[in-house]
C-alpha cells in the first residue's frame, strides 16, 4: 500500500512539474505523506527531474523539512 502512495506521488509532481508553485505544494502534501525512506527515493527521484525543469531547484529544501 505505501509503495502505491510513492508511485501515485511522482505521478502527479510529474503532472505539475510545469509549475513550481504547484509542484511545492504537492511537495509539501508529499513530504507528510511519505515514509522516511521514501522521502530519500522521491528526493533523488526529484533531482533527475530538476535535470529537465531547472526551475523547480528551489523546491529541494521543502524535502528536508
Amino acid at each position: 500500500m505505501a509503495r502505491a502512495m510513492f508511485e501515485y506521488t511522482k505521478t502527479i509532481l510529474e503532472k505539475v512539474s510545469f509549475n513550481s508553485a504547484l509542484f511545492s505544494k504537492e511537495l509539501q502534501k508529499a513530504v507528510t505523506r511519505l515514509l522516511p525512506f521514501e522521502i530519500q527515493e522521491l528526493e533523488i527521484w526529484i533531482k533527475q527531474l530538476i535535470l529537465q525543469n531547472p526551475e523547480l531547484k528551489t523546491c529541494i529544501p521543502l524535502l528536508k523539512g
